[in-house]
């Protein structure tokens, strides 16, 4: 596996969040204790031998080397890992955020801006080599360790997480998911992961079925983005900015309207947070199969932008918007 340190910039502004104390530490040191830690990635790993770990619910035995629909099979396969200066400024700070690129996705987006990643090739890892990845992020400085796509994988990562945090692993953990979860799996992760950072992508099931290859997302996300806000709640950042733990959530607006940004806005106030920190993001273009679908085949204008910020703002002007 090569190490990268992934590129871009943000800005860093500090927003109005609720500030955590410099000596809070993270969640999984508060909250659970190594025994508990240790019963729950067992628990996950006995999943695996009919994985229902997201909405999917393929019920493959992977332990046997039967593929579902997410194509991960037993072992861990990681596209890339370093520090990442391309994300939201409360989780990159002035370190960069430590994240972890997994292979594969339960979702399979026609529009895909990663499919190098989701669906190109990754590197076959142990579970050792993921906890090593973990505490050189944490040795560089990096202000999290963020698992990207981290789902299909779970049970390997907590039986990491239980080697790093044996070996002194204290920084934030990031879930940062497309958004079709399964409040159960997310069940077995309360006190532990620190940041939620899921997509709430689609307000119509049609459309989720037809450009992600997904049954029942709006139903998914909804029960998903609760389930998370009830563990973590609004997201909090320490006296410099930088993220400690919370529900961040991102919105990818799409041409056409075809993301259904008055809805998912409106449900985010309404049944989440009126000040929950929103990320709508301006920065789709057509790529991987975009090109294939009318309705997706060019950019955002800006006029669409100024709309869904618009919806936003008018919804709750308590809201924490873009980073």
């Amino acid at each position: 596996m090569k190490f990268k340190i992934l590129t871009g910039y943000f800005i860093f502004l500090f927003q109005y969040f609720e500030v955590e104390s410099m000596d809070s530490q993270p969640i999984y040191r508060e909250k659970i204790d190594l025994d508990i830690l240790i019963q729950k990635s067992q628990e996950l790993m006995d999943n695996l031998e009919s994985c229902t770990l997201c909405p999917h619910a393929c019920r493959v035995n992977r332990k046997k080397g039967e593929i579902g629909h997410c194509r991960a099979g037993m072992e861990l396969e990681v596209a890339s890992y370093g520090p990442h200066y391309g994300e939201e400024a409360p989780l990159v700070g002035y370190r960069g955020s430590g994240t972890i690129f997994f292979h594969h996705c339960p979702m399979h987006c026609i529009y895909c801006q990663n499919w190098t990643i989701s669906q190109g090739h990754g590197e076959k890892i142990s579970i050792e080599t993921l906890a090593g990845y973990m505490e050189e992020l944490q040795a560089l400085g990096c202000h999290n360790i963020n698992l990207v796509t981290p789902t299909h994988y779970l049970p390997q990562i907590l039986a990491a997480i239980v080697m790093v945090v044996r070996n002194g692993l204290n920084i934030p953990i990031v879930y940062n998911c497309g958004g079709y979860e399964s409040t159960a799996t997310l069940k077995k992760l309360d006190g532990i992961i620190d940041i939620y950072l899921p997509d709430a992508k689609y307000s119509n099931k049609e459309t989720a079925e037809k450009l992600s290859g997904i049954s029942g997302y709006p139903e998914a996300m909804k029960a998903a983005l609760k389930e998370m806000h009830r563990q973590v709640g609004d997201l909090k950042v320490d006296q410099q900015g930088i993220a400690q733990r919370g529900l961040f959530i991102r919105h990818l607006v799409l041409p056409n309207h075809l993301a259904g940004t008055q809805e998912i806005i409106a449900f985010i106030a309404e049944k989440i947070s009126p000040t929950a920190a929103i990320n709508i993001m301006a920065q789709y273009y057509p790529t991987y199969h975009a090109f294939q679908c009318p309705s997706l085949n060019r950019r955002l204008s800006r006029q669409e932008y100024e709309e869904a910020l618009k919806i936003a703002h008018d919804v709750s002007p308590h809201f924490q918007l873009n980073f």
